[in-house]
């Protein structure tokens, strides 16, 4: 594995298992690193994951917060939106109230997690891992009781999760029957990628999925053959992104996942849309201002809009070449700091550089916690458009795109830089307090951005960029009549970008066979590694016909349409929380990082960087947008599905942080809500723009009631 050649700037535990236990961590730390090592060996799946992460989240705030007497639980003796209720007649209080909860976190987690991966690839291996994290605390997995009113914390803790588990039931997500949804039909055909040569898709505006054929090795055993220029070529069975087998041809990923039941996302923003009969619930519904439609006949109405974003990214395969000369400075110095976003089709073409390959952020001059300009970082291009793509593609160790941001928390959790406080504002927040809250809220905001995100992938049915070029090169060019191979549908020439193949190309065959095919100059493929850990496959003029996304030859493309883009609306979402939740926008010390080493295999995909390369980011947002923009660099997504995933993401982070928020906190106001709107520079009934005075309220919004007074006793304040 490329685990040891990595030179790591994040601290995080499970990287770094020899340290772990030196780290003063909290329970619920404890319990994230268990987990993210099981993300690690589960199947890729980020919607269902994201689900899992809200679940466990759920189950450790509710064990810390059922013996708390200010916040409330969140499911423990409540009823959730879609009703259901886990009664709870109340909570004896304990001896030991720290013990208590530690216990209550320990059971609710196992109990949960060993339900929930209990079908993972990797089940064995997670059930002893949450076993040795139960033993290592001297707490006996095989207790069952549920009886909470006896005052057992174990018995609180797998009340909780048998609360979750059934109402995981009747959520939408279909998880009994392992997330299937039998209703949908993919409207194309697979894309065979055991033959070469020009796509067959029926509908260039809707999702196709990807077909391996399946042969015997010489030892019997199952493999996967791909006919690469007349070559047979076969490889032991196809994997998803994560390592993990998949069948022979993709199945779409809970394309209905619009009706799992949100935390924060309302019902009165949700439209329900009809196809085949099947009801598809949508949130945050960008309609059609940034999806741009083929024309297969004439080239008409959004046509030229749909082939200048899907040739966009066709030229920005070429930015992963690893003998590009171009020197970037990737520091914050240059890097981040975008002032807004496109906000239709139209916007697009000025936003993303189709030479450069960059996007309009100008960096920050200084970096606001130490005052001092950021220290460039000059790089070569190829490297690092190469690391971002597969960073962000999979999370440091393959934890995936929900489990990354987790992994981000958990490193920004230990920083020296970052005061505990919640919002920025009141008391520092203990490990454990903050680590419960901090999930909570992370969890929420993940949780509904898959679900807007994939109830818009299951509508709108988008196609990927495989897809969409294939198709496209095989119609021929859309630029000129009087040159050959003119359709209007095709795809329009950029000269040394895309060009059509002419008398003496090299790429014209020997026959000439291929004279007046589309010619990319882009990244030349998988099937141009022979080995990943010593060759790269580089950049030069292919068929078109034959562009192959920044993926391994196993993996291809997602298993799901394309628009909106889920790593941007993630990513934006727990940018988005994180800000709220750490009271800044940058991260502890102004700065965050990862290092790759030199030579390393981190990109699996083939042998680099060919230099160090250190990933920066000044703000939770540059972060974010740079996952983004890596989905375009790596041939996954086109731009017009990565701007409204990014305003999905930031809806859902601060939707998600605000209703969070209102279970931590008394209702001061008497309007039956519970949360910072008691302290609210808006709300006359509890801040009245006057220092702290004696009547036992926050006026100065600091989370503080009658900080450093002594009040008589007929104030109401403290005494």
């Amino acid at each position: 594995m490329h685990r040891q050649f990595l030179t790591l700037v994040f601290t995080i535990a499970f990287f770094l298992p020899n340290l772990r236990s030196q780290q003063n961590h909290s329970i619920a730390r404890e319990w994230s690193d268990a987990v993210l090592v099981t993300m690690q060996e589960d199947l890729a799946r980020p919607a269902v994951q994201a689900r899992n992460l809200f679940h466990f989240s759920i189950a450790l705030y509710d064990a810390w917060a059922a013996y708390d007497t200010v916040a409330q639980p969140y499911l423990l003796g409540k009823t959730t939106q879609a009703g259901f209720t886990c009664p709870c007649k109340g909570i004896p209080a304990p001896k030991d109230v720290e013990a208590a909860r530690k216990e209550a976190i320990s059971f609710a987690a196992f109990r949960l997690l060993t339900a929930r991966y209990t079908h993972s690839p990797q089940s064995t291996s997670a059930l002893f891992r949450f076993r040795e994290l139960m033993q290592k605390h001297g707490y006996d997995f095989r207790n069952y009781s549920f009886d909470y009113t006896s005052g057992s914390p174990a018995a609180v803790g797998n009340y909780i999760a048998q609360c979750i588990l059934q109402m995981a039931q009747k959520d939408g997500s279909n998880e009994e029957n392992n997330y299937l949804d039998p209703k949908y039909q993919p409207a194309n055909q697979p894309l065979d990628m055991g033959q070469w040569g020009p796509a067959k898709v029926q509908d260039p505006n809707r999702w196709q999925p990807i077909k391996m054929k399946r042969a015997l090795g010489y030892d019997g055993y199952p493999m996967w053959e791909c006919r690469c220029g007349g070559a047979l070529v076969a490889f032991i069975d196809s994997v998803d992104n994560k390592g993990r087998r998949i069948t022979g041809t993709q199945s779409c990923q809970v394309p209905s996942w619009g009706w799992v039941t949100p935390f924060a996302l309302k019902k009165k923003d949700q439209k329900t849309y009809f196809r085949n009969g099947q009801p598809y619930r949508l949130f945050q519904d960008p309609g059609n201002d940034f999806l741009p439609r083929l024309d297969t006949a004439k080239g008409l109405g959004t046509s030229k809009e749909y082939m200048w974003n899907y040739s966009l990214v066709a030229a920005w395969s070429a930015l992963l070449n690893p003998a590009d000369t171009t020197m970037w400075d990737v520091s914050p110095r240059s890097m981040g700091n975008l002032q807004g976003y496109p906000r239709n089709l139209a916007e697009l073409p000025s936003f993303y550089n189709p030479q450069t390959g960059r996007d309009p952020g100008t960096g920050h001059p200084l970096n606001p916690h130490t005052g001092q300009p950021y220290p460039q970082k000059w790089v070569p291009r190829g490297d690092f458009t190469r690391v971002v793509a597969q960073y962000w593609a999979e999370g440091p160790d393959k934890e995936g795109a929900t489990g990354n941001w987790l992994t981000l928390l958990n490193y920004i959790n230990d920083q020296p830089g970052l005061v505990k406080k919640f919002n920025g504002k009141g008391p520092v927040l203990s490990d454990l307090e903050w680590d419960v809250k901090a999930y909570f809220v992370l969890g929420g905001a993940l949780h509904d951005a898959a679900i807007s995100t994939w109830g818009l992938k299951g509508w709108y049915d988008g196609v990927r960029p495989i897809s969409a070029l294939r198709y496209m090169a095989a119609r021929g060019q859309s630029s000129d009549p009087s040159l050959p191979a003119y359709h209007p549908a095709g795809i329009p020439l950029i000269p040394g970008q895309i060009e059509l193949i002419k008398k003496g190309d090299l790429l014209a065959g020997g026959k000439n066979q291929n004279l007046n095919k589309i010619k990319l100059f882009a990244w030349k493929g998988p099937y141009a590694v022979a080995d990943s850990t010593v060759n790269t496959a580089g950049v030069d003029w292919i068929l078109a016909e034959n562009w192959h996304p920044y993926q391994q030859k196993t993996f291809v493309t997602p298993n799901y349409p394309g628009f909106v883009s889920a790593h941007a609306a993630l990513s934006h979402s727990a940018a988005g929380a994180l800000t709220l939740l750490t009271g800044d926008a940058y991260f502890p010390g102004g700065l965050g990082q990862f290092t790759v080493a030199a030579n390393s295999n981190f990109l699996r995909i083939e042998q680099g960087p060919g230099v160090e390369v250190t990933l920066q980011w000044a703000t939770y947002r540059d972060a974010a947008d740079q996952a983004s923009l890596s989905r375009i660099w790596c041939g996954t997504n086109a731009p017009f599905e990565d701007i409204p995933g990014r305003v999905i993401g930031e809806e859902t982070g601060t939707a998600a942080f605000h209703f969070a928020k209102k279970y931590f906190y008394k209702d001061r106001d008497g309007d039956g809500w519970l949360g910072f709107e008691d302290c609210d520079d808006n709300n006359p009934k509890i801040h009245t723009g006057a220092p702290e005075i004696c009547d036992n309220q926050d006026n100065n919004c600091n989370g503080l009631i009658d900080e450093d007074l002594v009040c008589p006793p007929t104030s109401g304040g403290k005494q």
